[in-house]
């Protein structure tokens, strides 16, 4: 069979299989990204979420044997949930790519079955046999963007992320390694033109306008970490408890686009717009129950927890002052408790004396540096309050 043909039969595979756009790239090493790459590790930008080994995100070679070609997917997900969020109480929000079922999963799942079909395909030539696949999803060595545009599904925005004609930003990326040589697609040509619009908009200077960022400013990266979140980033976030979608929002590529393809991608309500009070007092077994499927607890319960206490005081919510005064009291975890009096400076200033007092007691017998460090800062800012109300 020839390659040609064999292409175009996966092309119509994919299709089939309900992947929205493929496209096939040569495996020749990715060049273009070495003095980024560095870069960005010099300045100490990286999350420390990404592929540790700088060389094999550049060459295919060093993780897949005589590699010649890389079959790259995009699968579009919903922008728009069409349930309506109820108003019945102060609600967290996941950003759009943790909406419904782990894409990974999903990806996976798809280059599996496109893997099994070209094998199936490949069966009576006596050529395949040796013939190889390494799928990969956004964990495995390569830069998923950097093999998109180089197969031609889209370009890389300012904002870092790819950019597709049809879909706009608003795709899962996968990728498949391969030792079958493919003809290669063209790659696409940067498409922003002299458009800012995600510059300016990034609320914490975190993209540097050229594709690339300061992950660790990201408020996606900062909703993701243990431990407290800096202060500066804590009204930033507003309600989100996962990730960050304004760099997507602002792109006029992304205009209007609303794409509901995959039934598995599909958002409730309470899944990707939780109750923030529930969620604080919610059990390991719970969670998992609930929140388990989505990409955006892979860091646990402990993280989102934390970031819905944030946006419990970003929200006003002066009804969660009692199960925040609770988890102060109550919580083994520092980060919990410390977030909690962070949260309780911003919504108690109507009682500042009450809350000045309880805090003060429960200074007395708080050994955590973190919390402390909250608990001086909080007493500071109502005891502040308490004064200007005795004039």
């Amino acid at each position: 069979m020839p390659k040609k043909s064999l292409k175009q039969k996966i092309i119509a595979e994919s299709r089939r299989l309900g992947i929205d756009k493929i496209g096939f790239a040569s495996a020749e090493p990715f060049y273009e990204l070495e003095k980024p790459l560095q870069k960005q590790r010099e300045k100490g930008y990286n999350s420390g979420f990404e592929h540790q080994n700088i060389p094999e995100r550049i060459y295919p070679e060093l993780t897949f044997e005589g590699p010649k070609s890389i079959i790259a997917i995009a699968l579009a997900y919903p922008t728009k949930i069409h349930e309506g969020v109820p108003k019945d109480e102060k609600r967290g929000m996941f950003a759009r790519a943790s909406w419904g079922t782990d894409y990974h999963f999903i990806l996976e799942d798809r280059m599996n079955k496109l893997i099994e079909f070209i094998k199936s395909e490949a069966a009576q030539l006596e050529e395949a046999s040796g013939w190889r696949f390494a799928p990969q999803v956004d964990t495995g060595e390569l830069v998923d963007v950097a093999v998109a545009q180089r197969a031609g599904l889209g370009f890389i925005g300012r904002n870092g992320l790819l950019i597709t004609e049809e879909y706009g930003s608003f795709v899962y990326l996968g990728e498949i390694v391969t030792n079958i040589d493919f003809e290669a697609d063209q790659s696409v040509p940067f498409g922003c033109g002299e458009c800012t619009r995600c510059i300016k908009a990034c609320p914490t200077t975190a993209l540097l306008g050229d594709g690339s960022m300061n992950a660790k400013r990201c408020l996606s990266y900062q909703t993701q970490t243990k431990g407290m979140m800096p202060e500066e980033y804590r009204k930033k976030i507003r309600n989100v408890i996962y990730g960050c979608d304004i760099c997507q929002m602002v792109c006029p590529y992304n205009k209007d686009k609303d794409f509901h393809f995959h039934p598995e991608m599909e958002p409730t309500v309470d899944e990707v717009y939780p109750k923030l009070q529930p969620l604080l007092t919610i059990t390991n077994k719970e969670f998992k129950e609930s929140f388990g499927h989505l990409a955006g607890s892979w860091r646990g319960k402990k993280p989102l927890q934390r970031n819905g206490i944030i946006a419990l005081a970003n929200g006003g919510a002066r009804e969660a002052l009692p199960l925040l005064w609770q988890l102060v009291q109550q919580d083994p975890r520092p980060e919990i408790r410390g977030t909690a009096v962070w949260s309780i400076s911003r919504l108690g200033s109507k009682q500042p004396d009450l809350w000045v007092t309880r805090l003060r007691e429960h200074q007395s017998h708080e050994s955590a540096p973190e919390v402390l460090e909250e608990l001086t800062k909080a007493i500071i800012k109502l005891q502040e309050k308490v004064d200007k109300n005795q004039f």
